[in-house]
Protein backbone atom coordinates (compact mmCIF):
# COMPACT_ATOMS: atom_id res chain seq x y z
CA UNK A 1 0.00 0.00 0.00
CA UNK A 2 2.62 2.48 0.77
CA UNK A 3 4.53 2.09 -2.58
CA UNK A 4 0.72 3.03 -3.97
CA UNK A 5 0.63 5.64 -2.54
CA UNK A 6 3.98 6.82 -3.03
CA UNK A 7 4.14 6.03 -7.02
CA UNK A 8 3.37 9.21 -8.76
CA UNK A 9 0.06 10.09 -10.59
CA UNK A 10 -0.75 8.49 -13.81
CA UNK A 11 2.97 6.27 -14.49
CA UNK A 12 1.17 2.93 -14.81
CA UNK A 13 -0.35 4.52 -17.79
CA UNK A 14 2.82 5.88 -18.84
CA UNK A 15 4.01 2.65 -18.74
CA UNK A 16 1.35 0.93 -20.18
CA UNK A 17 2.00 3.62 -23.16
CA UNK A 18 5.63 2.98 -23.35
CA UNK A 19 5.33 -0.79 -23.59
CA UNK A 20 2.72 -0.61 -26.25
CA UNK A 21 5.06 1.62 -28.30
CA UNK A 22 7.91 -0.13 -27.53
CA UNK A 23 6.32 -3.75 -28.57
CA UNK A 24 4.15 -1.71 -31.85
CA UNK A 25 7.75 -0.72 -33.37
CA UNK A 26 9.39 -3.80 -32.97
CA UNK A 27 6.20 -5.61 -34.64
CA UNK A 28 6.09 -3.22 -36.91
CA UNK A 29 10.16 -3.81 -38.09
CA UNK A 30 10.21 -7.34 -37.93
CA UNK A 31 6.39 -8.02 -39.69
CA UNK A 32 5.62 -4.60 -41.12
CA UNK A 33 3.53 -1.72 -40.49
CA UNK A 34 0.30 -2.93 -42.25
CA UNK A 35 0.69 -6.84 -41.35
CA UNK A 36 0.64 -5.96 -37.71
CA UNK A 37 -2.56 -5.51 -36.03
CA UNK A 38 -3.72 -4.00 -33.12
CA UNK A 39 -4.70 -7.62 -31.72
CA UNK A 40 -1.03 -8.75 -32.68
CA UNK A 41 0.32 -5.75 -30.13
CA UNK A 42 -2.16 -6.28 -27.50
CA UNK A 43 -0.79 -9.80 -27.21
CA UNK A 44 3.05 -9.36 -27.74
CA UNK A 45 2.88 -6.87 -25.14
CA UNK A 46 1.20 -9.40 -22.18
CA UNK A 47 -2.24 -6.89 -22.45
CA UNK A 48 -5.56 -8.82 -21.93
CA UNK A 49 -7.30 -5.60 -23.27
CA UNK A 50 -7.31 -6.11 -27.29
CA UNK A 51 -7.58 -2.59 -28.25
CA UNK A 52 -5.43 -1.32 -25.68
CA UNK A 53 -2.97 -0.19 -28.63
CA UNK A 54 -6.42 2.19 -30.05
CA UNK A 55 -6.92 3.14 -26.57
CA UNK A 56 -3.62 4.94 -25.71
CA UNK A 57 -2.78 6.03 -29.22
CA UNK A 58 -5.61 5.77 -31.56
CA UNK A 59 -5.49 4.81 -35.23
CA UNK A 60 -2.41 3.11 -36.71
CA UNK A 61 -0.93 5.69 -38.11
CA UNK A 62 -1.19 7.43 -34.91
CA UNK A 63 1.31 5.02 -33.68
CA UNK A 64 3.81 5.64 -36.63
CA UNK A 65 3.24 9.44 -35.39
CA UNK A 66 4.34 8.40 -31.78
CA UNK A 67 7.37 6.06 -32.72
CA UNK A 68 8.40 8.64 -35.15
CA UNK A 69 8.29 11.39 -32.21
CA UNK A 70 10.15 9.62 -29.71
CA UNK A 71 12.95 9.04 -32.30
CA UNK A 72 13.13 12.55 -33.58
CA UNK A 73 13.35 13.54 -29.82
CA UNK A 74 16.26 11.45 -29.07
CA UNK A 75 17.82 12.52 -32.09
CA UNK A 76 17.35 16.39 -31.53
CA UNK A 77 19.16 16.18 -28.03
CA UNK A 78 22.33 14.93 -30.42
CA UNK A 79 22.22 17.23 -32.99
CA UNK A 80 22.05 19.77 -30.85
CA UNK A 81 24.94 18.86 -28.95
CA UNK A 82 26.66 18.37 -32.31
CA UNK A 83 25.87 21.71 -33.53
CA UNK A 84 27.25 23.23 -30.41
CA UNK A 85 30.66 21.87 -30.76
CA UNK A 86 31.49 23.12 -34.47
CA UNK A 87 32.99 26.51 -34.95
CA UNK A 88 33.30 28.87 -37.42
CA UNK A 89 36.04 26.37 -39.37
CA UNK A 90 33.41 23.60 -39.97
CA UNK A 91 33.18 22.48 -42.90
CA UNK A 92 31.02 20.50 -45.23
CA UNK A 93 31.61 17.00 -43.57
CA UNK A 94 31.79 18.11 -40.59
CA UNK A 95 27.80 19.56 -41.26
CA UNK A 96 26.93 16.37 -43.04
CA UNK A 97 28.01 14.57 -39.76
CA UNK A 98 25.02 16.89 -37.97
CA UNK A 99 22.55 15.11 -40.54
CA UNK A 100 24.31 11.53 -39.80
CA UNK A 101 25.80 10.92 -36.69
CA UNK A 102 22.39 11.49 -34.59
CA UNK A 103 20.98 8.92 -36.39
CA UNK A 104 23.56 5.89 -36.35
CA UNK A 105 24.42 6.93 -32.73
CA UNK A 106 21.13 6.36 -31.44
CA UNK A 107 20.82 2.82 -33.42
CA UNK A 108 24.83 2.23 -32.18
CA UNK A 109 23.23 3.35 -28.66
CA UNK A 110 20.19 0.49 -28.76
CA UNK A 111 21.90 -2.25 -29.75
CA UNK A 112 20.38 -5.43 -30.77
CA UNK A 113 16.68 -3.15 -29.40
CA UNK A 114 16.90 -1.14 -33.17
CA UNK A 115 13.97 -1.05 -34.81
CA UNK A 116 13.18 2.78 -36.15
CA UNK A 117 15.04 2.71 -39.27
CA UNK A 118 12.91 -0.36 -40.73
CA UNK A 119 10.01 1.63 -39.40
CA UNK A 120 11.19 4.70 -40.88
CA UNK A 121 11.88 3.25 -44.23
CA UNK A 122 8.22 1.43 -44.50
CA UNK A 123 6.78 4.67 -43.88
CA UNK A 124 8.68 6.90 -46.28
CA UNK A 125 7.42 4.09 -49.07
CA UNK A 126 3.76 4.82 -48.02
CA UNK A 127 2.38 8.11 -49.52
CA UNK A 128 -0.29 8.10 -46.33
CA UNK A 129 2.52 7.40 -43.77
CA UNK A 130 5.43 9.31 -45.50
CA UNK A 131 3.65 12.84 -44.53
CA UNK A 132 3.76 11.91 -40.73
CA UNK A 133 7.50 11.23 -41.01
CA UNK A 134 8.21 14.32 -42.73
CA UNK A 135 5.90 16.34 -40.89
CA UNK A 136 7.63 15.27 -37.75
CA UNK A 137 10.98 15.87 -38.93
CA UNK A 138 9.52 19.54 -39.41
CA UNK A 139 9.80 20.55 -35.97
CA UNK A 140 12.94 19.71 -35.26
CA UNK A 141 15.12 23.07 -34.87
CA UNK A 142 18.89 21.39 -35.01
CA UNK A 143 17.73 19.86 -38.60
CA UNK A 144 16.45 23.52 -39.82
CA UNK A 145 19.67 24.56 -38.48
CA UNK A 146 21.95 22.11 -40.74
CA UNK A 147 20.10 22.43 -43.40
CA UNK A 148 20.62 26.34 -43.58
CA UNK A 149 24.24 25.71 -43.05
CA UNK A 150 24.42 23.39 -46.05
CA UNK A 151 22.88 25.57 -47.98
CA UNK A 152 25.75 27.41 -48.75
CA UNK A 153 27.11 24.69 -50.26
CA UNK A 154 24.43 23.34 -52.83
CA UNK A 155 25.52 24.64 -55.91
CA UNK A 156 21.99 25.20 -57.25
CA UNK A 157 20.80 27.53 -54.44
CA UNK A 158 16.97 27.21 -54.34
CA UNK A 159 16.01 25.83 -57.28
CA UNK A 160 14.98 22.35 -58.35
CA UNK A 161 18.20 20.98 -58.46
CA UNK A 162 18.37 21.77 -54.55
CA UNK A 163 15.29 19.85 -53.80
CA UNK A 164 15.91 16.39 -55.71
CA UNK A 165 19.60 16.35 -53.77
CA UNK A 166 17.55 16.91 -50.37
CA UNK A 167 15.09 14.11 -51.19
CA UNK A 168 18.09 11.87 -52.09
CA UNK A 169 19.78 12.31 -48.77
CA UNK A 170 17.02 11.93 -46.83
CA UNK A 171 16.12 9.05 -48.22
CA UNK A 172 20.07 7.26 -48.38
CA UNK A 173 20.14 7.96 -44.82
CA UNK A 174 17.25 6.17 -43.87
CA UNK A 175 17.40 3.16 -46.21
CA UNK A 176 21.16 2.82 -45.92
CA UNK A 177 20.43 2.65 -41.41
CA UNK A 178 17.82 0.54 -42.26
CA UNK A 179 19.68 -2.06 -44.61
CA UNK A 180 22.20 -2.44 -41.70
CA UNK A 181 19.70 -2.86 -38.77
CA UNK A 182 17.65 -5.51 -40.59
CA UNK A 183 21.20 -7.21 -41.60
CA UNK A 184 21.88 -6.68 -38.01
CA UNK A 185 19.02 -8.47 -36.69
CA UNK A 186 18.82 -11.03 -39.15
CA UNK A 187 22.53 -11.97 -38.68
CA UNK A 188 23.46 -11.64 -42.18
CA UNK A 189 26.98 -9.72 -43.11
CA UNK A 190 27.34 -5.68 -42.97
CA UNK A 191 28.93 -3.74 -45.66
CA UNK A 192 31.06 -2.37 -42.95
CA UNK A 193 31.82 -3.21 -39.32
CA UNK A 194 30.24 -0.63 -37.03
CA UNK A 195 27.75 1.99 -36.76
CA UNK A 196 30.56 4.94 -36.89
CA UNK A 197 31.95 3.04 -40.41
CA UNK A 198 28.60 3.63 -41.84
CA UNK A 199 28.32 7.18 -40.79
CA UNK A 200 31.37 7.71 -42.10
CA UNK A 201 30.49 6.19 -45.80
CA UNK A 202 27.11 8.14 -45.41
CA UNK A 203 29.08 11.03 -45.01
CA UNK A 204 31.13 10.19 -48.13
CA UNK A 205 28.29 9.65 -50.17
CA UNK A 206 26.16 12.71 -49.20
CA UNK A 207 29.35 14.93 -50.11
CA UNK A 208 29.62 13.50 -53.79
CA UNK A 209 25.88 14.62 -54.14
CA UNK A 210 26.27 18.01 -52.00
CA UNK A 211 29.16 18.47 -54.84
CA UNK A 212 28.06 17.27 -57.52
CA UNK A 213 28.10 20.36 -60.33
CA UNK A 214 24.90 21.00 -62.01
CA UNK A 215 23.48 19.51 -65.01
CA UNK A 216 20.87 21.22 -67.59
CA UNK A 217 17.37 20.98 -66.45
CA UNK A 218 15.83 23.14 -69.04
CA UNK A 219 13.47 21.40 -71.12
CA UNK A 220 14.81 19.76 -74.38
CA UNK A 221 12.76 21.94 -77.37
CA UNK A 222 10.09 20.58 -78.78
CA UNK A 223 10.38 18.98 -82.33
CA UNK A 224 7.72 20.44 -84.77
CA UNK A 225 8.00 16.92 -86.31
CA UNK A 226 8.64 13.49 -85.83
CA UNK A 227 12.15 12.13 -85.41
CA UNK A 228 14.23 11.63 -88.56
CA UNK A 229 14.64 12.90 -91.90
CA UNK A 230 11.37 13.15 -93.83
CA UNK A 231 11.62 11.69 -97.71
CA UNK A 232 9.65 12.83 -100.72
CA UNK A 233 6.26 10.77 -100.23
CA UNK A 234 6.03 11.48 -96.42
CA UNK A 235 7.70 8.27 -94.95
CA UNK A 236 10.05 9.12 -91.89
CA UNK A 237 13.75 7.70 -92.61
CA UNK A 238 16.41 6.87 -90.15
CA UNK A 239 18.86 9.80 -89.39
CA UNK A 240 21.82 8.61 -91.56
Amino acid sequence: MTGDRTRPAGAGKASTRELILDTAERLFAEQGIFATSNRRIAEAAGQGNSSVAGYHFGSKADLVRAITRRFTAEVERSRVGLLAGLDGSAGLAELLGCLVRPWTDRFESLGPHSYFARVCAQAMNSPALRPIVVEEGSHSGSLKRTWEALGRYLPGGADLSTEIRRGVMQHLIVFVCAERESALAEGRPTSRQTWTDEANGLIDALYGIMTAPLADLSPSPVRSRPYGRVTEDGAHAIPE
